[in-house]
């Protein structure tokens, strides 16, 4: 009897161990790596808070449900996810996603645009984990490299092109690729050589602080230097757009409106998503994970996705995904566990507590050169994607 105990008490343990995988990690866990994640979890939110802004604004939304998206989902990830430097928050392609299809969808409406867009991440939650379930790990071998580097580089192209309006001044428009491009060349002579000299400072030294100071907070220093520029002299005065008061505090965790009509329209934008979001992560965690030399779990990715979209969606955020770029930053850190993933979590929760009113003068052309660099040169794949 007492045999029998113990063995289905170490089976239960097992299954445990198996489902969450943050119980192997810690029991191990020491002051030496705590230190360690603790400086890869501060430099992780200070590349967060400016990219997940730009992505945001690229997603149709106000700035602060960006940040969500790392707040929340990182963390989830941390608890489920087999990838030992994933980081997980919105991305550039699923931003796009989320932006051209929600324009045509909530007819202006700012609070359904929001709705809509955690209607999203909830279905594609539903979706990772049902397939978690029903075991589709090995869908990612149906999808290849070449289709996925397409999609990337049209998603580079499409996000260039609504960012540049932004860059040089002008008001921008359109509702497709080519209308965009025309309108924007014939708003050329209307451009604003101040905030286009800005912007073009800015993607300078954006690009020249990667390359000599790889893993460091290049764009916030380059985010708090355009604060500081626009609040302390008279160079907003010159036409600049700045992103304006953005709530404090934490989000309030809550299911969004929805019916049957709005959760049939964004099933195929949440499977896109899914595809997108389960592709990228996979490639980006098998990456890291063999160079630090570990492996990771395909299967067990898919309910980390699925469970970290869904408490994302519950705090009004959109669709997240373990991404390449964030993941080096985290990576070249310094991080050796998930633990950096909670401490970014913590971090950003403190800014949204305490911060958000250093942001209110923050120029929009300072967030399209954050987009600009980040899309410049899609991460190129392993070349496996299994």
């Amino acid at each position: 009897m007492h045999l029998q105990i113990h063995y289905t008490l170490k089976m239960k343990l097992s299954y445990l161990k198996a489902s969450i995988p943050a119980t192997q990690w810690i029991s191990g866990y020491t002051a030496k790596l705590f230190a360690k994640d603790s400086v890869a979890g501060i430099t992780l939110a200070a590349y967060a808070i400016p990219v997940s802004l730009a992505y945001a604004t690229l997603a149709g939304l106000p700035p602060q449900y960006g940040v969500y998206g790392y707040l929340i989902g990182g963390a989830f990830y941390a608890l489920l996810g087999t990838g030992k430097q994933l980081a997980v928050g919105p991305t550039s392609a699923i931003s796009l996603l989320i932006g051209t299809t929600l324009s045509t969808m909530a007819e202006g409406d700012p609070q359904r645009w929001v709705d809509i867009a955690s209607l999203t991440a909830i279905v594609f939650a539903m979706m990772s984990i049902l397939a978690y379930f029903l075991r589709l790990s090995s869908l990612i071998n149906f999808i290849s490299e070449t289709v996925l580097l397409g999609f990337q580089a049209g998603a580079a192209l499409a996000i260039g092109l609504t960012q540049l309006p932004k860059l040089l001044g002008v008001p921008g428009g359109g509702s497709n690729f080519f209308e965009r491009l025309m309108i924007l060349i014939q708003q050329l002579p209307e451009m604003n050589f101040a905030v286009f000299v800005f912007g073009g400072f800015a993607i300078l030294m954006i690009i020249t602080g990667e390359k000599y100071f790889p893993g460091k907070p290049v764009k916030i220093t380059v985010v708090a230097i355009s604060i500081i520029l626009v609040t302390v002299t008279n160079i907003g005065s010159l036409g600049f757009s700045t992103v304006g008061v953005i709530p404090s505090g934490l989000p309030e965790l809550h299911l969004p409106s929805i019916n049957f009509a709005d959760i049939r329209s964004v099933f195929p934008m949440a499977f896109a998503c899914f595809l997108l979001a389960f592709i990228e992560s996979v490639s980006a965690a098998k990456s890291l994970a063999q160079k630090n030399g570990y492996e990771i779990d395909v299967r067990q990715e898919l309910l980390a996705l699925g469970v970290a979209n869904l408490a994302t969606a519950l705090g009004n955020g959109y669709p997240v995904s373990g991404g390449l770029s964030q993941s080096v930053i985290n990576e070249k850190a310094g991080a050796k566990t998930p633990m950096s993933l909670m401490i970014a979590s913590v971090t950003i929760a403190l800014c949204l507590l305490f911060l958000t009113g250093l942001l209110k003068n923050l120029p929009t052309v300072i967030l399209a050169s954050v987009v600009l660099v980040a899309i410049r040169s899609p991460s190129s794949l392993p070349p496996w994607l299994c």
